[in-house]
């Protein structure tokens, strides 16, 4: 290769790579910073949170699940009660129509 070739090669190289350069510049400025990179989060991270989010979700599913029972419990506990008063006053009004009728 002579010397020309050679130069002429370089220059080549160097046209590409000054092209190469210009367009690094256009997209640079919307390129993120290295504060920015920091924030964003890994694959690991999120599937981390979404393991996290699952198991959240299988401990308030059990949470209602427990409430439920115990508001069935408790609202039958109401209404057992209010039977029993329900006979209460049955037997009450019996009472006081045995004494008006006496009196």
């Amino acid at each position: 290769m002579t010397d020309r070739e050679l130069l002429e090669l370089i220059a080549t190289q160097v046209g590409k790579l000054t092209a190469d350069v210009d367009e690094i510049k256009v997209l640079l400025p919307t390129l993120a910073t290295k504060e920015e990179l920091a924030y964003l989060a890994t694959k690991e991270d999120l599937a981390g949170v979404k393991s996290e989010i699952d198991s959240l979700k299988s401990i308030v599913i059990r949470i209602e699940n427990d409430h439920g029972q115990k508001l069935g419990v408790l609202l039958n506990g109401y209404k057992q009660n209010a039977e029993r008063l329900d006979r209460v006053e049955a037997k009450l009004a019996e009472h006081d129509e045995i004494l008006m009728k006496k009196f």
